[in-house]
C-alpha cells in the first residue's frame, strides 16, 4: 500500500520543463585536442630520445641529438624520489630534475583542476580511452563489473602506491641522492626504452592481455591498476573544482550518469568528489539542459540560476588554458633557474647507455 502511495505521488510530480543550451557543447574537441596534442609532443620526445641514445650505441657515430629532458615525465618514481629529496634538503637534484618539476605540475593539476592529468594529458589515458571506445565498436558494447569485483579490484592501485610511497618514504635523502647516482639511477630512462625494445614473451602477454581488458572495461588499467592515477585522484579530494549539478536546472534525464566513464551517479548527487572523477566533462557534454551540469567552484547562494554560476565554472577552454598554463610554467620556471636538464658529460653517457642493459641496480 505504501509502495502504491508512494508510486502515485511521484506519478503526479510535475514534470521539470527543459531549458536547452544556449551554446553547443565544445568539451570533448577541445579536450581531445589537448590530448592528440599532448600525444604528439610525447612522440616527438620519443623520437629524440631514441636518436640520443642510438647515438651513443653507435659509439657516437651518426647523428647527435640533445637529450630531451621532457622524456622524465616517463619516470614518475624518480619523480616522487626527487620531490623527496628537495622537500628533505632544500635543494633541486641534479640526475634527472625534470622528473620532479613535471611530477610537481601534474600534481597541482589535480589539486586545482580535479583529476584533470588524467583524461586531458596522460598519453595512457589517451590511449586507454581510445581502447574502450574501439572495443565498444568491435564487440558492440563495453561491460563494467558487478560492485562485489569492481571495489576490491580498484584497491589494487591504492596498494601499488602505497608500496612506492612506503619504499620511498623510507630512505633517506643521502640514500635518495646515493641512488640516483648510481648506473640504473643515471639510466633509468634508458632502461624503460630498452624494455619496449626488448620486450619478453611474458611481458608481451601481459600488454596484450591489458589491451583485450582495456577494450572491453572501460578504462581497465586506470580506474584498477595506476599508482600514479591514485596518487592524482587523492589530491584531487582537495580540489575546489568539481561537477556539479544545479537540482532546480536539473529535468532528471540520467544522460549524465550513462555517459560517465567511470560509472558515477551524477543524476543523482549534488557534486562529485568521488576520487575516480577525472574531470573529462564527459558528463556534461551528454546534458541537455543549461547551467543543470557544471565543471565548477561551489555557487553563490542565489534564486537566479545564471547568477549562481557566473564567474564559477571553468568551461573546456579554461580548463585547457590552465592546464596548459601549469604545465608550460613548471617548464620555464626549471628552464630560467637552470634545473631542467641533466648535465653530465658526454663521456659518462657513452659507458653507461652503452652497457645500460648491464645496470640492475
Amino acid at each position: 500500500m505504501a509502495t502504491q502511495t508512494a508510486q502515485g505521488l511521484i506519478s503526479q510530480a510535475p514534470k521539470k520543463k527543459l531549458v536547452r543550451r544556449l551554446l553547443q557543447d565544445r568539451s570533448q574537441k577541445i579536450r581531445r585536442l589537448v590530448q592528440w596534442s599532448f600525444v604528439a609532443l610525447n612522440t616527438w620526445l620519443g623520437i629524440q630520445f631514441y636518436l640520443w641514445v642510438r647515438y651513443f650505441e653507435r659509439g657516437g657515430q651518426g647523428l647527435y641529438v640533445p637529450r630531451p629532458a621532457g622524456v622524465e615525465g616517463w619516470l614518475p618514481i624518480a619523480g616522487l624520489m626527487n620531490t623527496k629529496y628537495f622537500l628533505a634538503t632544500g635543494h633541486v637534484p641534479s640526475i634527472h630534475p625534470a622528473a620532479m618539476f613535471l611530477f610537481i605540475a601534474f600534481v597541482l593539476m589535480s589539486l586545482l583542476l580535479k583529476k584533470s592529468f588524467c583524461s586531458w594529458l596522460c598519453p595512457v589515458g589517451t590511449l586507454s580511452e581510445r581502447l574502450w571506445r574501439a572495443g565498444r565498436k568491435i564487440f558492440g558494447r563495453t561491460f563494467r563489473l558487478p560492485r562485489w569485483a569492481d571495489i576490491p579490484l580498484r584497491s589494487l592501485k591504492y596498494l601499488l602506491l602505497g608500496f612506492f610511497v612506503f619504499v620511498v618514504g623510507a630512505m633517506s635523502a643521502a640514500t635518495l641522492e646515493d641512488f640516483m647516482y648510481t648506473p640504473y639511477g643515471i639510466v633509468a630512462d634508458v632502461k624503460m626504452l630498452n624494455f619496449f625494445r626488448d620486450i619478453s614473451m611474458t611481458a608481451l602477454i601481459v600488454l596484450l592481455v591489458l589491451t583485450l581488458l582495456s577494450m572491453l572495461v572501460e578504462n581497465f588499467w586506470c580506474r584498477y591498476l595506476c599508482p600514479y592515477g591514485a596518487l592524482m585522484g587523492l589530491v584531487s579530494l582537495l580540489s575546489p573544482m568539481k561537477i556539479r549539478r544545479d537540482t532546480l536546472a536539473c529535468i532528471d534525464c540520467g544522460k549524465c550518469a550513462r555517459a560517465c566513464p567511470a560509472g558515477l551517479q551524477v543524476d543523482r548527487l549534488v557534486q562529485i568528489c568521488s576520487v575516480e572523477c577525472t574531470a573529462c566533462m564527459e558528463c556534461v557534454a551528454a546534458c541537455p539542459a543549461e547551467h543543470a551540469l557544471q565543471f565548477a567552484a561551489a555557487p553563490r547562494k542565489s534564486a537566479d540560476v545564471t547568477e549562481r554560476w557566473r564567474g564559477r565554472v571553468a568551461g573546456p577552454a579554461a580548463t585547457a588554458v590552465a592546464i596548459a598554463l601549469l604545465f608550460v610554467g613548471t617548464v620555464a620556471i626549471a628552464r630560467a633557474t637552470g634545473h631542467w636538464q641533466t648535465h653530465l658529460p658526454r663521456q659518462i653517457y657513452m659507458e653507461l647507455v652503452t652497457h645500460a642493459n648491464e645496470w640492475t641496480h
